[in-house]
């Protein structure tokens, strides 16, 4: 799968162009993009990125690519991301490295929204791959017990015996829902959840798929 990883990130690197703004995405997919916009820029290409993970940020910065971050810019020219799975809609879960949150904000900024995968993260249905919702830490009990009530199997995500930590201080919940057939219902009834800050349904957003299959790259655009 390594391979059909780099293929696609390769091939949406293609798209950043001279004095673009980047969103970095978080994950191995994405790292395999911020290496190769990094041997970009050591061959003269200027851009300026704003990462969605302090591992993204670490990665990038060694790979000399110049950061900003909200402060001076609000609009990014192309984002680049992987996704834990995606449907034929293009609709997604993320969240699998914990970096959710960052990332629908910096994808919600972006004017072109690209997102790369290898084949085994395209799906029929979403809901498989285990749902990240993202809680503040006081009274994630509630919201876990409010999940319960969802049928969503929800379990506290936890990292050396103790609670998952993301980068914002806050938790993770994952949640087994199985088969999301509404995603767009199901982002938006979550999220008004009191405790909840956000989830890992990115529904449309994504502007174009980059996918790696065997030896071969397919795209498809959002309608």
């Amino acid at each position: 799968m390594s391979l059909e990883k780099q293929s696609a990130a390769r091939a949406a690197v293609e798209e950043v162009k001279e004095g673009m703004l980047v969103g970095l995405g978080t994950g191995s997919t994405a790292a395999y993009a911020i290496s190769f916009l990094g041997e970009k820029v050591r061959n003269g290409l200027n851009i300026t990125a704003i990462p969605t993970s302090e591992a993204s940020k670490q990665q990038a910065e060694a790979e000399g690519i110049l950061l900003t971050d909200f402060e001076h810019t609000i609009r990014i020219d192309l984002c680049i991301d992987g996704a834990d799975e995606i449907d034929s809609e293009l609709n997604m879960i993320k969240g699998g490295g914990g970096a959710l949150l960052r990332e629908k904000i910096v994808a919600a900024s972006a004017k072109r929204y690209l997102i790369i995968i290898d084949s085994s993260k395209q799906v029929e249905t979403l809901g498989a791959f285990p749902l990240p919702v993202e809680v503040i830490p006081f009274g994630w009990q509630v919201v876990l017990g409010k999940l319960e009530g969802m049928n969503a199997r929800p379990e506290l995500r936890k990292s050396g015996g103790q609670p998952f930590v993301t980068d914002e201080g806050n938790y993770i919940i994952d949640c087994s829902f199985k088969s999301i057939l509404e995603p767009a219902q199901l982002e938006t009834d979550l999220n008004r959840i009191p405790g909840v800050v956000e989830n890992g349904l990115f529904t449309g957003m994504c502007d174009r798929m980059i996918m790696g299959m065997g030896d071969q790259i397919f795209s498809k655009e959002r309608r």
